[in-house]
C-alpha cells in the first residue's frame, strides 16, 4: 500500500513538473515579452547577452534570469553587465502613459515573479547638467518635494510581492527601482543584491505603504537619495549608499523603516536623513555613516527617530544632528572625528541623549543649542577639542551619570552659557581648562565628582558669571585650585567636599541675593588656605581639616 501510495503522488505531480519549461530568448522567441508571454507559471525564460529596446511586463511565477553564471564584472553581475533593456523612445502600446501621466516602468513586476541579473537603463530623460550643478550645491537648490511620485522608474514595483536582483540599474529619468504599496493589502517585496547610480530619482524609492525587504544593494550617485522613503516602512538592511546628491538613505512623510547594517559615505547631505512630522518614526541602528558631507545621521522638521548603536565618525558637520522641533531617541551611538558636535542640537529640537560615547570631535562632544528640553544620560565625552558639553543659547538639560573628560585645552569642560538652564546629577568631570564647569544662567550641581588629579592642579570646577544662579550641593572636587568662583550671581553652596584646593577653596563676591555657604568641607596643603571666601549672607558650619582629617 506504501508503495502504490508513493507511486500516486509522483503521478500525480507529473504534470507540474512537466509545465516547467525554459524559454530562450532569442533563440525560441524574438523578443522578451514574447517569450513572457508565452511562459507558464514555473517557466523560467533566460535571456541571452544582448541589447533589448522594449518595456516588459512579467507575468505571475516566471522567473526572467540573463543567462550566466555569478561572475562579478566591473559593477555588478558580469551576466547583468553584458544583458541589457532599454526603454524604447517612441512607438507601441508600451509607451502609453499610465495613471498618473507617467510612461510605464521599463519592467513591470507581478505577483511572485522573479527578475533576475539585468542591465535597465536609457528610459526618460538623465540631465548630466543638471546633475553635476546640484552634486556641486549640495541639493540646496532641489525642489523640497516628496518621493511618493511613483514616476516613470527603471523597475516597477506596484502593490505585489515579488524578488527583484542582482540587476544594474543606471541614466533613469527618474528613480531607479521604485516601489508602491496597494491600500489594504500588505505585500513583501525583495529587493536584493541591485546596484543603481546615476539615476535622476532616488536609487531605490519605496512609497505608499510599501513594506518590501531591500537588502545588499548598492546605491551611488543618484539625484536625491541612494534609498529614499515616503510614507513607507521597510526593512534596509546591509546596503552601500555612498557619493547621493541628498542622503545616503531619505526617510519622510511618514515612513517607518527598520534601517539597520547600512554603511552610508561620501554623500553630499547626510549619511541618513529622517525629516518632515512626528509620523516619521523609523528605527536607525547599527549602521556606519562617516565622510558625508554634512551630519551623519540627520533629524529634521519635528520627525521622531530611534537612533541607537551606530557608528558615525569623520563627517563634516555633527555626528548626529537633530533641529526644527526633531525629538529623536539617541542610544548608545559611537560618535567620533566629526567636524562638529558628535551629537549636536538645535532649533528647537528635543532630544533624549541616553548612553553613547563621544569623542575626538571638532567642537562640542554633545551640544546643545536649543531652546527645548533636552535629556543627557550616561554619555562618554572624551577628547572632544572645544567642550566636554555645551549649552550656547539657552534651553534646558536634565544632565545625570555621564562622564566628561578632557586633557587639556584651555575651554571650559562643561559650558552651560546664554541663560541656558541645567541641573547636573552623579556625573563625573575629570579635568577642563578655565573650570570644569562654566555658567552664564541657572545650574543645579548634585552629586557630582570633579576630578583633576591626573591632569595637575585645574582652575576652578565651577566658575560663574554675572547674573548666573548656582546651586552647589553633595559635590566632591579633588585638585581644583577652587570648588567655586561667582562673581555677581545667586549662589547656594551646601554640603560639598573640597580635596586639594589652593588658597580659597568657594569665593563667592558681589552676590546678586545673600548667599547660603553652608556644611562644606576641605582640604589643602596650604596650612593658611580659607575654605570660604564669602560677602554677608549664610554662612556657617564650612570647615578646614588636615591630613589626619581634624
Amino acid at each position: 500500500m506504501k508503495r502504490i501510495s508513493l507511486l500516486t503522488l509522483v503521478f500525480l505531480s507529473m504534470p507540474t513538473l512537466m509545465r516547467a519549461a525554459e524559454l530562450r530568448v532569442p533563440q525560441d522567441h524574438r523578443t522578451i515579452q514574447a517569450a513572457i508571454n508565452a511562459a507558464k507559471p514555473g517557466d523560467a525564460v533566460l535571456v541571452s547577452p544582448g541589447e533589448y529596446d522594449e518595456r516588459i511586463t512579467l507575468k505571475p511565477r516566471v522567473l526572467l534570469r540573463s543567462v550566466g553564471d555569478d561572475t562579478r564584472g566591473k559593477v555588478g553581475l558580469k551576466r547583468a553587465e553584458q544583458t541589457v533593456i532599454k526603454g524604447p523612445k517612441q512607438g507601441g502600446h508600451k509607451d502609453e502613459p499610465g495613471d498618473d501621466g507617467a510612461l510605464q516602468p521599463v519592467v513591470t513586476m507581478v505577483e511572485d515573479a522573479i527578475l533576475d541579473g539585468f542591465t535597465i537603463t536609457a528610459d526618460g530623460e538623465y540631465d548630466d547638467q543638471a546633475w553635476r550643478h546640484h552634486h556641486k550645491t549640495q541639493g540646496n537648490e532641489q525642489k523640497h518635494e516628496h518621493i511618493g511620485h511613483f514616476g516613470s522608474p527603471g523597475i516597477g514595483v506596484r502593490g505585489v510581492s515579488c524578488d527583484v536582483r542582482n540587476n544594474i540599474v543606471h541614466h533613469i529619468g527618474s528613480t531607479g527601482i521604485a516601489i508602491a504599496g496597494e491600500k489594504g493589502k500588505r505585500t513583501s517585496p525583495r529587493i536584493t543584491a541591485n546596484v543603481c547610480y546615476r539615476n535622476m530619482g532616488g536609487g531605490i524609492g519605496s512609497m505608499n505603504g510599501s513594506t518590501a525587504i531591500i537588502d545588499g544593494n548598492t546605491c551611488y550617485e543618484n539625484f536625491y537619495a541612494g534609498i529614499g522613503h515616503d510614507n513607507a516602512s521597510p526593512y534596509v538592511i546591509n546596503n552601500v549608499c555612498y557619493g547621493n546628491i541628498r542622503a545616503g538613505i531619505g526617510i519622510s512623510e511618514g515612513a517607518c523603516p527598520v534601517v539597520r547594517h547600512n554603511k552610508c559615505y561620501k554623500n553630499r547631505r547626510a549619511g541618513i536623513g529622517t525629516r518632515t512630522g512626528g509620523q516619521t518614526r523609523p528605527v536607525i541602528e547599527k549602521n556606519e555613516t562617516y565622510s558625508n558631507d554634512m551630519a551623519g545621521i540627520g533629524t529634521d522638521e519635528k520627525a521622531e527617530p530611534i537612533i541607537r548603536d551606530n557608528h558615525v565618525h569623520d563627517n563634516a558637520l555633527a555626528g548626529i544632528g537633530c533641529q526644527h522641533g526633531a525629538k529623536p531617541i539617541i542610544i548608545k551611538n559611537k560618535s567620533w572625528n566629526n567636524g562638529a558636535a558628535g551629537i549636536g542640537a538645535r532649533d528647537g529640537a528635543r532630544p533624549i541623549i541616553i548612553g553613547n560615547e563621544s569623542k575626538d570631535n571638532a567642537s562640542a562632544g554633545i551640544g546643545l543649542r536649543t531652546k527645548s528640553p533636552a535629556v543627557v544620560l550616561r554619555n562618554t565625552c572624551s577628547g572632544n577639542k572645544l567642550v566636554a558639553l555645551g549649552m550656547p543659547e539657552g534651553g534646558s538639560a536634565l544632565i545625570a551619570e555621564n562622564h566628561f573628560e578632557r586633557t587639556g585645552g584651555m575651554p571650559p569642560l562643561i559650558a552651560i552659557r546664554g541663560g541656558a538652564k541645567a541641573v547636573m546629577i552623579g556625573n563625573t568631570i575629570q579635568g577642563g581648562g578655565v573650570a570644569g564647569v562654566l555658567v552664564q544662567g541657572e545650574v543645579t550641581l548634585f552629586h557630582n565628582t570633579f576630578d583633576a588629579r591626573k591632569h595637575g592642579r585645574l582652575n576652578r570646577a565651577v566658575w560663574g558669571w554675572k547674573g548666573s544662579t548656582i546651586r552647589m550641593t553633595a559635590n566632591t572636587t579633588h585638585n581644583y585650585k577652587q570648588a567655586i568662583n561667582a562673581a555677581g550671581c545667586a549662589v547656594s553652596v551646601i554640603d560639598n567636599e573640597i580635596h586639594g584646593f589652593e588658597n580659597v577653596a568657594i569665593q563667592v563676591t558681589q552676590s546678586s541675593q545673600p548667599p547660603r555657604v553652608v556644611g562644606n568641607v576641605g582640604d589643602s596643603e596650604n596650612v593658611k588656605a580659607q575654605v570660604v571666601k564669602s560677602d554677608d549672607g549664610i554662612v556657617s558650619d564650612n570647615r578646614l581639616i588636615d591630613k589626619a582629617g581634624n
